[in-house]
């Protein structure tokens, strides 16, 4: 079993539901969640857009691979209605992203982690710091309440009323 944290966004339909639906695909289809982030509402990064996003951490043991995981988590996004159009970043019903891989550094042309940009994101650094603050960013070398401290992305993370 492989230690691995997953980002989770949705800024279209019912969120919080695309969320939920997510989180049970994976823990059916590619490992057990072994912990999950409060949900933070935010702002979109990156783009413009009306619709703000849900955002949660969730953690998992699995036992695939980073390539096989990988294309788990996208046909469970195009199920649960991901449009990928190739085009920068747009709204989207959900967003899965393969945060970390154990401690592993990879770098293919399908597959970079940990994600490129995670450490300079406020809704991804603020839900990881709650259930797991004391791990390191195996490139970085830094605790993961020590990006978020130090992280230049000031946008709105709040969290969102159960």
């Amino acid at each position: 079993m492989v230690k691995s944290y997953l980002g989770l966004g949705s800024n279209l339909g019912v969120r919080l539901k695309n969320l939920e639906q997510a989180c049970i695909a994976i823990e059916i289809e590619a490992g057990g969640i072994t912990d999950r982030s409060p949900v933070y509402e935010t702002e979109p990064w990156g783009f413009s857009s009306k619709h703000k996003f849900l955002n949660m951490v969730i953690s998992i043991d699995t036992i695939l691979s980073p390539g096989d995981l990988l294309l788990t988590l996208q046909e469970i996004e195009t199920r649960i209605g991901r449009i990928r159009e190739g085009i920068g970043y747009v709204p989207r019903a959900i967003d899965i992203d393969l945060l970390l891989y154990d401690d592993l550094l990879i770098s293919t042309k399908e597959l970079i982690v940990p994600h490129p940009l995670f450490h300079e994101r406020r809704f991804v650094l603020k839900p990881l710091s709650d259930i797991a603050p004391d791990l390191l960013h195996p490139a970085l070398n830094r605790k993961i309440i020590e990006l978020l401290a130090d992280c230049i992305d000031k946008s709105m993370v709040e969290l969102f009323p159960d």
